[in-house]
């Protein structure tokens, strides 16, 4: 089964006289610079609706750069598993689900069944006609919280370009290690980690990334933010934050430690130990409806695990200060 999707932009003033391969990465960047290239050498990159196919073409401010892709979808390792949905919205073209943690999203090497995508393709038989099963962003694994998804072809085009241009808000909240007292931006480019291939990592050769955090309450060592995207790059919160020097409770692939507050409970001293997954929630989603263009917005509150530490982390900032 063949699906065809349409990437749609217009270069910008300060990209006039790029490279077209450089420009196009920018304009579409969930996509690499190299896949691009490929698009490009395979005819499938129209300018002002003429094919190009060389990469090196210099573009000018207000043309139209057009990519249209046709998707196979494979069958391996899609079965469908009648596996609960938490469902938060649906109409006839789209869905706003709140994803559990230890939830994969997309099946992947060592991770064959079991995952939202399988769920999908059991509560919505003919979603299999449309690319990644109507998943436009991911979540990882044991990151809770909201995801859209696509129920019909032109929504999933239509948000895949809207994730493109950054229209989609997305907000989470996470709980930090080590006191931060004000607020901020993190601008620092993103790639995948040179030893560790399975990781991401700050690299002046990475792609530009974006996360604006606001501190909503401090703890004795800890801290708990209210974090916002403007770019949406793998483990971008996870990794921006460990930069920082903050990695995330409970994130121990991106630096987190055992911090245990001076004379903290034995109760706080446990729970710290226990904490499993990175403390980290998608609690917000605002977008504009596909069909109708009304603006929608939905929010997720705290999971219990998180919920439960922030309830230990006040109770041991009154007995310290007893």
């Amino acid at each position: 089964m063949f699906n065809q999707i349409k990437l749609i932009d217009i270069v910008k003033n300060n990209q006039s006289g790029q490279r077209l391969d450089q420009t196009a990465t920018e304009l579409f960047s969930d996509f690499s610079r190299s896949l691009i290239k490929k698009w490009l050498l395979d005819g499938k990159v129209y300018v002002n609706n003429l094919i190009i196919t060389k990469p090196s073409t210099k573009v000018k401010m207000g043309q139209t750069i057009r990519i249209e892709l046709e998707f196979q979808n494979k069958k391996q390792h899609l079965e469908a598993q009648n596996i609960f949905l938490d469902i938060v919205y649906e109409d006839n073209y789209l869905l706003v689900i709140n994803k559990p943690r230890d939830f994969v999203v997309h099946p992947g090497a060592g991770t064959y069944d079991g995952t939202l995508l399988n769920a999908l393709l059991y509560h919505y038989p003919g979603i299999e006609k449309i690319p990644r099963a109507g998943i436009v962003h991911r979540l990882d694994k044991n990151t809770t919280g909201l995801m859209i998804i696509a129920k019909t072809l032109p929504s999933y085009t239509y948000f895949v370009q809207e994730f493109q241009k950054r229209n989609i808000i997305r907000e989470y909240e996470a709980i930090v290690i080590g006191t931060i007292t004000f607020s901020g931006k993190i601008d620092e480019p993103i790639s995948r980690h040179s030893t560790k291939r399975t990781l991401m990592a700050v690299s002046p050769i990475g792609k530009y990334a974006i996360t604006h955090y606001q501190v909503i309450e401090c703890f004795r060592e800890y801290t708990h933010l209210h974090l916002r995207l403007e770019t949406g790059r793998t483990h971008q919160i996870r990794v921006h934050m460990s930069y920082l020097q903050h990695p995330l409770l409970g994130d121990y692939s991106y630096g987190a430690y055992m911090k245990i507050p001076k004379g903290a409970s034995k109760t706080l001293v446990e729970m710290i130990r226990a904490f499993d997954r990175q403390a980290l929630h998608a609690s917000t989603l605002k977008f504009k409806h596909p069909i109708t263009g009304k603006m929608m917005k939905f929010h997720s509150s705290l999971p219990s695990d998180i919920l439960s530490m922030i309830k230990i982390f006040r109770e041991d900032i009154r007995s310290y200060n007893l």
